[in-house]
């Protein structure tokens, strides 16, 4: 680029229209970054202490330099400065405290001022094509666009999408997909953030929702909305779920995304490096959606836990490998797609679960209500599994039961009764011993056994529950296995690494729900606002004084 500054009206002109074209940028951003130059550059001849300005006419490329000094009775700066009868002799009008323009000579500048002044323009060029590329991006995230392979730096492949470029990170990319330099790719925008060094885009190819555009592209009735993908699940490079629904009950929506012979789900699977991808009718039955889920594997039975958000499914015991799928993909596609954990487990082992939980509960309602094992186990077949269900419920219902009547029912609700008071004394104990203070007891929801837990975790004042958050106290606690063959009992249990825990919230295994747990938090903060008025009327009766 020739010196701004030495150059004639039409090149400066020419090079800011060139410079614009090429960059894609508004061709006033240009001028304005050559006067800035300019400014720089006659700075450093006339003095970095004058105030120097440069304007470039956009139409007739001429260029005018002066400075702006004030009107001051004394000169203190006389780079700045100027006094009345100075100025009066640039400007007759001139008059104390106007700032005015003391117009300057053009000026050639030399081989390192003109270097200088390029670089100005070439930063403030910079700057205006990642503002225009973080602009042009920022809103597309969730769109697929297609590049070209620039380059591949330390695993990262680095596409030029043509007016910028975007990054697919190693852990974007399909397993031993080849990336070569000057191949043509598809990937989905994930995020456009702005940096130091630039807008940075992310692309992935390896997100659910890359699949999910794929098909939009390749099935027609998804792209107009009468075909819905509800869930997607993928193990990239190896497998994927989906779950389709259709708003047109005359549209089969798992045969429009295989299509002709499978030519649709094809060109999915190749662009996915041959990805196998099951596509499964979608119910809003969540018991039916995880037995197709679960497919090609045959589902005897599906028990759902919608408070832990946890599946059992029970199979045969020949279903067990293939519903666990290989290195346990099958059950992890299948928890992905449902959002809920899902247990897999075979009809003896389902059997030894029911028959352990059947003499757990037996066992404790013949020690709590002090009755004989018959009567116990005849509770828990009836569907009773805690004592609060039996103290609580119409006596009417215990009564008709085969073999009950109301005079056995009413002793029953009693003793049951008397066994919740034994163990709420129990636990008021603990707490007290624990060191609990008696004004959380008064808070709704807060049962003396959430208080000992409460206790255990070293909350035991009403500040040290107002601190908390509503996550920080009900949240469950969620354990997502990587591997789901533990069923197996055997050498493929998963280990260590493959577990991973959520801490969950101090009440977690309770139950409380968000609007329980906020109401405790607000109730235990309840004494901070109390003090307010108290306080501001002693600051008022200390200001009267």
């Amino acid at each position: 680029m020739a010196s701004p500054i030495s150059a004639n009206r039409a090149e400066l002109l020419a090079i800011a229209t060139s410079v614009a074209t090429e960059k894609m940028i508004d061709k006033s951003i240009v001028i304005e970054a050559m006067e800035e130059a300019i400014q720089k550059s006659a700075r450093n001849r006339y003095g970095a202490e004058n105030d120097i300005r440069a304007k470039l006419d956009p139409r007739t490329g001429d260029l005018r330099l002066w400075r702006v000094v004030e009107v001051v009775e004394e000169v203190e700066d006389y780079f700045k400065q100027v006094d009345l009868k100075a100025a009066q002799k640039l400007d007759p009008n001139a008059k104390l405290g106007d700032f005015i323009v003391d117009p300057l000579p053009p000026v050639d500048l030399g081989r390192i001022d003109a270097q200088s002044a390029k670089q100005v323009i070439f930063q403030k060029v910079r700057d205006a094509e990642r503002d225009r590329q973080y602009d042009e991006f920022k809103d597309r995230a969730g769109e697929v666009v297609t590049g070209v392979i620039k380059s591949v730096e330390f695993g990262h492949v680095i596409v030029n999408l043509g007016r910028a470029e975007g990054v697919i990170r190693r852990d974007q990319q399909i397993p031993r997909e080849v990336a070569r330099v000057g191949e043509r790719v598809r990937a989905l925008i994930l995020k456009v953030e702005r940096q130091n060094r630039g807008p940075q885009i992310f692309l992935s190819r390896a997100h659910p929702e890359f699949m999910k555009k794929l098909f939009a592209q390749e099935v027609p009735e998804i792209y107009d909305n009468i075909i819905e993908i509800k869930a997607a699940a993928r193990d990239p490079g190896s497998r994927a779920k989906i779950g389709v629904i259709s708003r047109d009950s005359s549209i089969d929506p798992v045969g429009a995304c295989v299509g002709m012979k499978g030519s649709r789900v094809q060109a999915v699977v190749q662009e996915l490096q041959g990805e196998k991808i099951d596509i499964i009718p979608w119910s809003e039955d969540t018991a039916t959606f995880v037995v197709n889920a679960l497919q090609p594997a045959t589902v005897s039975r599906v028990v759902i836990d919608e408070e832990e958000s946890r599946i059992e499914v029970v199979v045969p015991d020949d279903q067990l490998s293939l519903a666990i799928g290989r290195r346990g993909q099958n059950v992890r596609l299948a928890s992905q797609l449902t959002g809920s954990q899902i247990d897999i487990m075979t009809e003896a082992e389902a059997s030894e679960k029911r028959q352990k939980e059947f003499a757990e509960r037996s066992k404790m309602f013949e020690e709590e209500l002090d009755v004989d094992e018959t009567l116990s186990q005849l509770l828990v077949a009836e569907g009773f599994s805690e004592l609060e269900e039996v103290a609580y419920i119409d006596v009417n219902e215990l009564a008709a039961i085969e073999g009950f009547d109301e005079e056995l029912a009413e002793e029953l609700q009693s003793r049951a009764t008397e066994a919740l008071e034994r163990r709420e004394e129990a636990s008021r104990e603990e707490r007290r011993a624990l060191g609990v203070e008696d004004a959380l007891a008064e808070i709704p929801h807060l049962t003396e056994a959430m208080l000992v837990t409460l206790g255990k975790a070293g909350i035991k004042t009403l500040d040290d529950l107002a601190d908390l958050a509503t996550d920080e106290l009900i949240a469950k606690k969620r354990t997502e296995q990587r591997r789901r063959d533990n069923s197996l009992k055997s050498a493929t249990a998963p280990r260590r690494s493959d577990r991973v825990e959520d801490k969950g919230g101090v009440l977690g295994e309770y139950g409380l729900n968000e609007e329980q747990g906020n109401e405790i938090i607000m109730a235990a903060r309840a004494h901070w606002f109390e003090d307010e008025p108290a306080t501001e009327e002693a600051a008022d009766a200390d200001s009267s004084q």
